[in-house]
């Protein structure tokens, strides 16, 4: 991406992000605009290019014909958001739908699930019989009498060995058992919702990373050609001087401001080389054709009171924080089955050699049962039971405190997105205001009643107010996509995304009563 003769993003490799075409409008009613255009002057004759109007970031429907009319641009960034063939375009969508298949953070956590699927088979393994095979041998030498008969040497010398098998069955253990299985499978059905959590970040930083890129390009062509725009408007001054229309003092401040233009070039640069690492970093692929992205307002509530509900009853942090609840609860009961009695059964079935005297054998088998009553072991199960009632209370404690956090991030979400709306009005406003003004300081130029600092001002304002108009445009997007995250609903399944959706499930089912194995089911 970089030249290395100048270290800069050259307009080919800028391109690469969006290359031209028929731009594609803010809104769909709206007609493609041109490009860079160039105008007569009427006095001289000279061509005095100026700054097209940046292409549209988003492409949103508008019922509203008021609405629409109002929000209406007049022109485009050449190279910015506009593609050169439709049908090979990266969406918004299919960004998303990379992100979703390919992001390692999103697939760790995936990972990190299935691991924890496992912890409800573990736990299971208490109703399960334990079954041990034994085997043993070895040298005894015996000197002494039997019966009066004595024994050394070797009469005295014999070879015991043996083999068995022991199963243990649990009968009853004050069912802790079954509370940690219960646990295990309150953990899983949280950790489900910390992924669907970390689903919903990566989708949203994945659109945010898109709009980024967008922006960044926009503003880059932007600050181009208004480089351009400044060169020949500092030609246009030093011919002036030439022929002593202007003073030294105008030409020095035309120098000036090209000068910060190109400064604001060289920063535009840097950003967009942040922004497409972060997008290679989200989405796993370089951006390239990236088409305007479109607002998620068909998923946005219809209103604050609808959203805090929806997020209240919905977002995966607080259905996480309540099923961390459960399972606080539960080791309660786990804690509080130490001080029940435990009963077990024993069977053992042992082959045995040469055990008293050299050649002799036998078989013994066995069942034994045992119940064992707890009465006091220093104390320390009884810390175990009030430490684990604390722990419930902290679990509470932190579901409040997400259930606030999740209702002022809606509230703050949805105040921006409102806000960015009327951004996006307020600098379409701002940028055809400027357009007339320029126009007008440029006339009043020519027949001497402006000075070249007023023209550079005009323009600069206007540069300023369409670069506003990117970052709002931007905003509006992003800031959607933001409200459906709050809510806890920014999903593949909610939003329809062309991919197919991750089962958690499948992989839980496929172990949950598995009694051995040592492969994975997906076959490692």
């Amino acid at each position: 991406m970089l030249r290395p003769e100048a270290g800069r993003l050259s307009r080919r490799e800028s391109a690469r992000v969006a290359e031209p075409t028929s731009p594609v409008p803010l809104y769909r009613s709206q007609p493609s605009s041109e490009g860079v255009r160039q105008r007569e002057d009427g006095s001289g004759g000279a061509a005095r290019r100026r700054i097209e109007k940046p292409q549209g970031l988003i492409d949103v429907r508008e019922r509203n014909p008021a609405a629409r009319s109002s929000l209406r641009l007049v022109g485009a960034v050449a190279t910015a958001l506009a593609v050169a063939s439709p049908a090979a375009a990266e969406t918004l969508e299919s960004a998303l739908s990379r992100a979703y298949q390919a992001n390692p953070a999103l697939n760790a956590a995936r990972a990190g699930l299935r691991a924890t699927d496992e912890d409800v088979n573990r736990f299971q393994s208490g109703y399960r019989p334990n079954a041990a095979i034994s085997a043993d041998i070895g040298v005894q030498q015996f000197q002494g009498q039997v019966s009066r008969i004595p024994i050394g040497g070797r009469q005295g010398l014999t070879v015991p060995s043996g083999a068995g098998i022991t199963i243990n069955q649990n009968l009853f253990d004050g069912f802790q058992t079954d509370n940690r299985v219960r646990a295990a499978e309150s953990t899983v059905l949280s950790t489900r919702e910390s992924l669907r959590q970390t689903e919903m970040n990566t989708l949203f930083n994945a659109a945010q990373a898109y709009m980024n890129v967008l922006s960044d390009t926009a503003t880059l062509e932007l600050q181009r050609n208004n480089v351009e725009v400044l060169e020949e408007q500092l030609r246009q001054t030093r011919d002036r001087f030439n022929v002593g229309e202007v003073t030294r003092t105008d030409v020095a401040q035309a120098e000036a401001r090209l000068a910060g233009a190109r400064s604001q070039v060289a920063t535009a640069e840097a950003n967009l080389r942040a922004s497409i690492g972060i997008y290679r970093q989200i989405i796993g692929v370089e951006p390239r054709q990236l088409a305007p992205g479109r607002p998620l307002d068909r998923y946005v509530p219809g209103n604050l009171d609808q959203a805090i509900a929806i997020g209240l009853r919905e977002h995966p942090q607080i259905l996480a924080s309540l099923h961390a609840v459960d399972v606080a609860e539960l080791q309660v009961k786990v804690a509080e089955g130490a001080l029940a009695p435990q009963a077990q059964l024993t069977g053992a079935v042992q082959q045995r050699y040469d055990q008293q005297f050299p050649g002799d054998n036998g078989v013994t088998a066995s069942i034994v049962g045992r119940v064992n009553i707890p009465i006091y072991q220093g104390g320390a199960e009884y810390a175990l039971v009030r430490q684990a009632k604390e722990n419930v209370g902290q679990a509470r404690l932190v579901a409040d405190r997400d259930r606030d956090t999740i209702r002022a991030s809606i509230v703050r979400t949805w105040g921006n997105l409102e806000a960015s709306k009327a951004q996006v009005i307020a600098s379409q406003a701002q940028v055809q205001a400027n357009e007339v003004a320029l126009n007008g300081v440029r006339e009043e130029a020519r027949v001497g009643q402006r000075t070249t600092l007023d023209v550079l001002n005009a323009q600069q304002e206007l540069l300023n107010a369409r670069v506003n108009l990117i970052l709002a445009q931007r905003n509006r997007v992003v800031n959607s996509y933001d409200v459906v995250q709050a809510v806890g609903r920014l999903t593949v399944r909610f939003t329809a995304l062309p991919v197919t959706p991750y089962s958690p499930r499948e992989h839980f089912d496929q172990v949950r009563d598995l009694w051995f194995g040592l492969r994975t089911p997906d076959g490692r």
